[in-house]
């Protein structure tokens, strides 16, 4: 039983489905999360268009990155909402304005 050899122990990040410390993608997600939330709420806004365009492209480039290094599936997941929203955002935003009004 390789299952009493190796028990399953429930150390290391909150996020971290493998049991161990992820911490660079831990921050990379939160971030991409917090991106795409303050994108995804301000895109309805036409008056924040420029904010909404340029915070939703970091995000979206910021979520690429993590998703590129994830590790765990809890990781991939939270950082595809944040995708989600950081693209909603941009594309709203550059639909109200871009990224340089004028």
């Amino acid at each position: 039983m390789a299952q009493a050899m190796h028990p399953k122990t429930s150390g290391g990040s909150l996020f971290a489905s493998d049991g161990k410390s992820h911490p660079l993608q831990d921050g990379l997600m939160i971030a991409t999360l917090a991106l795409g939330i303050f994108a995804f709420v301000t895109c309805w806004f036409h008056g924040l268009s420029l904010a909404t365009s340029w915070v939703g492209l970091i995000g979206i480039l910021v979520g690429a990155y993590a998703q590129y290094i994830s590790v765990t599936t809890r990781e991939r997941f939270l950082t595809i909402l944040g995708l989600g929203a950081s693209a909603v955002g941009f594309f709203l935003g550059m639909a109200h304005g871009g990224l340089f009004t004028t």
